[in-house]
């Protein structure tokens, strides 16, 4: 009889504790960065915010991305509602793609994590002021963290300024979903699609603005327009692409794409991906 030296048990025991990761309800990492959620593909609820905000909502958990709450960002320029997001549902936490006044909104922040939470943002920033009871993590590229029952990567963007900004790969309650903040085109989105892809949703801008502030004056986009956020949505492998960061109008050195929605539409014909736009307070249709 051959002699036995532990290595078949240890066998076992490894088999049985990947058998058991798999079957967990929450978020399980896989090597090289991927992240992936088991659990109801119906247990995600998603609502869009005003101008670039969203609400991730699991029964006992909620996740902000780039909440805004402040009339005075945009004033009368934005006609969007603003949502309330002092109303979490179990734990809390936020997440932003950078720190410009209307992605990361410092009311919006204190409002929902007024009992605490974890508030995540692009490594190299220093979003202040923080609420007291936050707890703050700076967030480098390509690493999942645990942020309650989500899991969350910051994943390269492009800034129209040239300022630090991520966009955000969450996954929870069996759906993955990708958060574009205000980014322009780039060139990382083959490498994004294949290590996160596909995705039940990508929320993109798609107002495609040009700015005046800094001089000399470009000329030229510094967010995503219609047609690239069709693009953007093709190689990730959205089945969904839900608009944000458009509706402002009014001011002379911020001027969006005629009709952001209709060209989305336009773009997007012949395609397999389901343009969702919704009005802030509306939730995601998941549909089948």
């Amino acid at each position: 009889m051959s002699r036995d030296d532990g290595t078949f048990g240890r066998r076992i025991r490894r088999r049985e504790f990947l058998l058991g990761c798999a079957g967990l309800a929450g978020a399980t990492l896989i090597p090289g960065g991927a992240a992936f959620a088991a659990g109801r593909a119906d247990g995600l609820r998603i609502q869009r915010l005003a101008w670039a905000g969203i609400r991730l909502q699991l029964p006992q958990a909620t996740l902000f991305i780039d909440p805004l709450v402040n009339p005075q960002e945009w004033g009368a320029a934005l006609k969007d509602a603003l949502i309330p997001v002092g109303d979490a549902v179990g734990d809390a936490s936020v997440l932003i793609t950078h720190a410009h006044g209307d992605h990361f909104d410092a009311k919006a922040v204190a409002d929902a994590l007024g009992n605490g939470g974890v508030l995540a943002h692009p490594a190299g920033t220093n979003p202040l002021p923080v609420p007291a009871k936050a707890r703050v993590r700076p967030s480098a590229l390509w690493e999942p963290q645990l942020i309650g029952d989500f899991t969350a990567t910051a994943v390269p963007a492009s800034d129209g300024y040239g300022d630090p900004q991520v966009s955000w790969v969450v996954t929870a309650g069996g759906r993955r979903i990708f958060h574009g903040g205000d980014t322009l085109w780039h060139g990382h989105w083959w490498r994004i699609g294949r290590q996160f892809g596909p995705f039940d949703a990508a929320f993109l801008p798609v107002n495609g603005a040009r700015f005046g502030w800094r001089k000399p004056v470009s000329g030229q986009p510094g967010v995503l327009t219609p047609e690239q956020a069709v693009a953007a949505a093709t190689i990730l492998g959205a089945k969904r692409l839900v608009p944000i960061h458009y509706g402002v109008s009014g001011i002379a050195e911020y001027v969006e794409v005629d009709d952001p929605i209709e060209q989305l539409k336009k773009a997007a014909r012949g395609k397999a991906i389901d343009i969702q736009p919704l009005t802030p307070g509306a939730w995601v249709d998941w549909g089948q």
